[in-house]
């Protein structure tokens, strides 16, 4: 069955099509609040949030076809809600890989996968989720905009700006190449 009859059931108050489909995107959501919240239980608390504002909103969903980036928009939401109500809260999380180990040194690896986190955890959590979605889901720029529920400008400035600072958190101040921004800032 495909998906937009899925929805469409959900939408009448179908509770298996429901099931099915946040089942099939549950690994996929979780994935993305891991990364942007840092810690396993609060992704967990944002997904769960997510999908039970998604099962009350699911009638005004006028297009079924966007459903993923509407589950995704809610995720994102539900992650950055809970970010700020917990802000002064250091949360540590480890990644665990996306795709599968690459051939090469360990060493070396863990060492940029290091950089990479701390990098990535030094954004703050509107700018997280761009380079999250974008870079850790594959979803093109647009998709991510309508996503996060901001302009297509937005999400490109924020993934330049996100990626300049974690170049520069990476580099540090003495290797990084100052990026001039609008504004006369450098990043």
């Amino acid at each position: 069955m495909d998906q937009r009859a899925s929805v469409e059931r959900a939408k009448r108050g179908d509770h298996d099509a429901f099931a099915a489909l946040a089942g099939a995107a549950f690994t996929r959501l979780d994935g993305a609040a891991r990364l942007i919240l840092r810690d396993g239980e609060l992704a967990r608390d944002a997904v769960q949030e997510a999908l039970i504002r998604a099962w009350r909103d699911l009638p005004g969903l006028r297009d079924p076809e966007r459903f993923d980036a509407w589950l995704y928009r809610l995720t994102v939401n539900s992650c950055l809600d809970l970010a700020r109500r917990r802000r002064r809260r250091p949360i540590e999380v480890e990644l665990t890989p996306i795709s599968g180990p690459t051939v090469g040194d360990i060493a070396a690896i863990v060492a940029d996968r290091d950089l990479l986190d701390d990098a990535l955890r030094r954004l703050d959590p509107e700018w997280r989720a761009v380079v999250v979605l974008h870079y850790y889901l594959g979803m093109p720029l647009p998709d991510v905009a309508v996503a996060l529920g901001i302009p297509l400008g937005t999400a490109k400035s924020r993934l330049h700006r996100s990626l300049a600072a974690m170049r520069l958190t990476i580099d540090g101040p003495t290797k990084a190449t100052h990026v001039p921004l609008p504004g006369g800032q450098l990043a």
